[in-house]
């Protein structure tokens, strides 16, 4: 039934948002390094390889430049249209292609590298790859100020493998076990929430049981105190 839900909201997407996505790709086609689609090797369902969709707003290189397939705020691999592209999101509206040839889901855990999908530990990754990736998810809602949380850090690609991964692998792990229609559609719409109002806490709310942070990243991901 998900998948059904999944042709029918990407396709309705890709045809509602074409007015937008089209001169969004003659814009990149004559800016920046001339590129309209970024394209990288993901990890989906199963362990199986993909080619992840987005918009291009990073140099060609930018994978063997800094902290590799890991993006931080203020990033200097970022170019100019890409800022916007990424602030708003817009830059992720191509897996709307992988969703609708069914690489992806709506929702489900982020599609990740190899590099960044081995931070997670081997009975996370055991899970998670038990479904598709999503557009959006759990771990996406949560942790959608993931670039302003590395910028802070001095360390960023120790305080990635650390403290980040093994919480938002817990995170993943959660929805895999409490993946439902219910949670599918609640994370779709709390996915629009976060995007109009970035510091709404109410994903913490529409989850219940969702994994306690670790104290490091309570305040820096709107955990409710009690």
């Amino acid at each position: 039934m998900q998948r059904f839900f999944d042709v029918l909201f990407s396709g309705l997407a890709l045809l509602i948002l074409s007015p937008l996505l089209v001169p969004i790709a003659f814009l990149l086609k004559f800016t920046g390094e001339g590129e309209i689609f970024f394209m990288q090797e993901r990890l989906g369902e199963n362990g199986k390889k993909f080619k992840l969709y987005k918009f291009a707003t990073m140099l060609k290189n930018s994978p063997t430049l800094g902290t590799g397939t890991v993006t931080v705020k203020n990033d200097s691999r970022i170019l100019p249209v890409g800022r916007f592209l990424r602030k708003t999101k817009i830059n992720e509206l191509p897996q709307l292609l992988n969703i609708f040839f069914g690489d992806m889901s709506v929702i489900g855990p982020r599609p990740l590298t190899v590099q960044t999908f081995g931070a997670y530990a081997p009975e996370v990754q055991e899970v998670v790859r038990q479904v598709k990736p999503g557009l959006s998810g759990v771990g996406s809602i949560i942790f959608r100020g993931e670039e302003d949380m590395l910028a802070d850090s001095k360390d960023q690609l120790e305080f990635y493998k650390n403290v980040i991964a093994p919480y938002k692998g817990e995170l993943e792990k959660w929805y895999v076990f409490n993946c439902s229609l219910s949670n599918y559609f609640k994370a779709i719409f709390i996915t629009i929430i976060v995007v109009l109002f970035p510091g709404s806490s109410c994903a913490w709310q529409a989850f219940k049981g969702l994994p306690i942070p670790p104290e490091e990243l309570k305040e820096l991901l709107n955990f409710p105190r009690a």
